[in-house]
């Protein structure tokens, strides 16, 4: 990312990951221990206890994730202060950045929260996670329109387009995300993860 303002995408992607177990683990410790017998029991509307989980964990991580986005920016400008190519916070695209990673660790927890009511297994959730989350989304360039659509609604391809902060090459021989979809990418996902999640735990057996 050119100015002072790049954020360490090996880091991200480490937060991706840590996110999306911990969300997973928030409902899917109750079912291996027996637990969510008890929860249902107290509290038989099973679609209020996801959103209830989904809540607790979207706070939680969003917290987790603005201090990983400060942190990061703050670490960053203190490194190239020295080197005279700091750039202010309000500098253009540096605001957006700055969300964009503080709300990838509530999306990626949602999305492992999502995962961990379908699946219910610990290894499956995980698995499932990192793949869907992290490999999928190597496996598709944007040289080509129908690759680069799937690319970029990913999670983490539309981290990237929301921290880039120039637009892309008009010569270039890929296809760039837009801002708006990579925002909407941001929304979809946790919602579809966490409707799937409620849908499913209010028709089926604990």
């Amino acid at each position: 990312m050119p100015g002072g303002h790049r954020l360490p995408a090996a880091g991200y992607w480490t937060l991706i990951l840590v996110a999306a177990c911990s969300g997973a683990l928030a409902v899917v410790s109750e079912y291996n221990s027996g637990l969510i017998r008890t929860t249902t029991v107290a509290v038989p509307a099973r679609g209020a206890v996801v959103l209830a989980k989904a809540v607790v964990t979207a706070a939680l991580w969003a917290a987790v994730g603005a201090l990983a986005s400060a942190g990061s920016f703050l670490v960053s400008q203190a490194v190239l202060h020295g080197r005279d190519a700091a750039v202010p916070v309000t500098h253009p695209g540096v605001p957006r950045a700055l969300v964009a990673s503080a709300l990838l660790a509530p999306v990626s927890a949602l999305v492992g929260l999502g995962l961990g009511v379908l699946l219910r297994h610990v290894a499956a959730t995980m698995l499932t996670g990192v793949f869907t989350l992290l490999m999928l989304p190597t496996m598709f360039s944007e040289s080509a329109r129908w690759s680069a659509d799937v690319n970029h609604a990913m999670v983490p391809a539309a981290w990237r387009r929301l921290v880039q902060s120039w637009e892309a090459d008009p010569g270039s021989l890929g296809y760039a995300a837009t801002v708006p979809g990579s925002w909407a990418v941001y929304a979809l996902w946790p919602l579809t993860a966490v409707a799937l999640a409620v849908s499913v735990v209010r028709r089926r057996d604990v």
